[in-house]
């Protein structure tokens, strides 16, 4: 099954999808052997390129010495494969482009700069992403791998440091006396019948990670990149109140068309620290942030496609990295929780629903897709709207969630009591804990996971990249 994951279609037509969803035309138990031998479809193999080098700026963040000391013990000079660059799009080129595709889950994007980390660890500097999606917490991701002038080593070297340099407090303001003040201000709220004569702006003031942003990431770097051919495009997503329509912005080459779907559409946009923080505004927690003349917030809420974007892109290839573990039958057969579940239960399965069943659940229809594809007779012309594109899904070797068990005592006080009142030491498998830990001892065991779990898929990665 793991080739299947690998190789997808996707729709540009909603209409046309749902036509053509393989569910129509054959049932899951026959299915492999009614694609047996199929044969697959799949475009040149892409160009070897020379990637100029290019110094990182001068105020990329800095670790102690002996944090750092995590990501260097590793052989990063010794047995690297050279990976065939992928092409930038630069007009009128139609080469193989690979994207990458992150999306939400708050502290676990930690995961998503290890599995990163250890790609560049062994693909070096010639291997590249000239498509770049995010939403929520991967839209800080994108945008920070997007904006950095250097190659992919010294751009997962910088995303490193600076998921081990951030703290809740420079997420949020976490003091007793901030919580509080939030919370009588929503209770004065709810209690008068909204009469209080003020406007309710989201639970948590995110006013310290706008400035750790700010200071991050040099958005001036995308313009250079895309002028340097190194990429073609970055898009972040993000859902407009107003409309309830999921918009993407896309910072990109010329070439590039808008799109508009199904309660999906993308706009042009010169990207910076606004859009980042309105994609993962997460609703009610985090204030909508304005953009243009409307408010927005976390781009997962109704993202149901969120390959799409890639896709729209000019995307042959997709690397998804995941944040949600699959579990076995076996451990699908423990219970989480005893008795009647706590409300940290319970928003963690909200969570979920936000933040990770759009991308398995997208990967699905466009694997489906394909196999409907595959039953063509062979000659026979793809219906409009329709071309090969490979996706490469990689998913946590451990769960995440569970991990963050019994680490309620790292939080600062007023969310230690929270969490606690919640019910979070209550389930074996606290996830709503687990989207809002950002401390070190949990982003820095995410991290390191996801390095090792990218050096333990290396094969898979490096066939991956390398193309057909």
């Amino acid at each position: 099954m793991e080739d299947e994951e690998q190789f997808v279609l996707e729709a540009h037509d909603d209409a046309l999808a749902e036509t053509l969803d393989a569910e129509h035309l054959f049932s899951v138990g026959g299915e492999s052997r009614r694609i047996e031998g199929s044969q697959q479809m799949r475009a040149g193999d892409p160009q070897a390129l020379e990637l100029p080098a290019y110094h990182a700026r001068p105020h990329t963040l800095h670790v102690d010495r002996h944090v750092r000391k995590l990501w260097h013990d590793s052989d990063l000079d010794a047995g690297r494969a050279r990976i065939p660059a992928m092409e930038g799009g630069k007009p009128g080129n139609r080469e193989q482009r690979i994207a990458l595709a992150l999306t939400g889950g708050g502290a676990r994007g930690a995961y998503q700069a290890g599995v990163l980390a250890g790609i560049a660890d062994r693909a070096g500097g010639d291997a590249c992403f000239p498509i770049i999606t995010g939403v929520s917490a991967g839209a800080i991701n994108a945008a920070t791998l997007a904006s950095h002038r250097g190659d992919l080593v010294a751009a997962t070297q910088q995303l490193r440091e600076a998921w081990l340099n951030l703290r809740i407090e420079r997420v949020f303001r976490s003091s007793v006396g901030s919580l509080s003040s939030s919370l009588l201000r929503w209770s004065s709220k709810l209690l008068s019948g909204g009469a209080m004569p003020f406007q309710l702006r989201g639970l948590l003031d995110t006013a310290p990670l706008r400035e750790y942003l700010t200071n991050l990431i040099d958005f001036s770097g995308i313009d250079d990149n895309i002028r340097a051919g190194r990429l073609r495009a970055l898009a972040l997503s993000m859902t407009g109140y107003a409309t309830g329509c999921t918009v993407t912005f896309v910072h990109g080459d010329r070439e590039i068309s808008d799109w508009e779907r199904a309660h999906r559409m993308s706009v042009r946009a010169c990207i910076g620290v606004e859009h980042v923080m309105a994609s993962a505004a997460l609703p009610m927690v985090f204030p909508a942030i304005q953009v243009g003349e409307e408010y927005f917030g976390d781009g997962s809420i109704r993202h149901a496609a969120p390959l799409a974007p890639a896709v729209h892109l000019g995307a042959d290839r997709i690397v998804a990295i995941s944040v949600r573990y699959g579990l076995s039958e076996a451990e699908r057969a423990v219970p989480q929780v005893s008795g009647y579940p706590p409300p940290a239960q319970i928003l963690g399965m909200m969570m979920h629903g936000v933040f990770l069943d759009a991308l398995e659940n997208d990967a699905e229809r466009l694997v489906r897709i394909n196999r409907t594809l595959s039953l063509l007779p062979p000659g026979t012309k793809h219906p409009e709207g329709l071309r090969p594109v490979q996706i490469l899904l990689l998913r946590p070797s451990e769960d995440l969630g569970k991990l963050s068990a019994g680490l309620v005592h790292t939080l600062p006080r007023a969310l230690r009591i929270l969490a606690r009142g919640l019910g979070a030491t209550g389930t074996t498998t606290p996830d709503f804990l687990s989207y809002l830990l950002f401390e070190p001892p949990y982003t820095e065991r995410l991290m390191e996971i996801g390095f090792n779990d990218a050096r333990a898929q290396w094969d898979r990665i490096e066939s991956f990249l390398a193309g057909p």
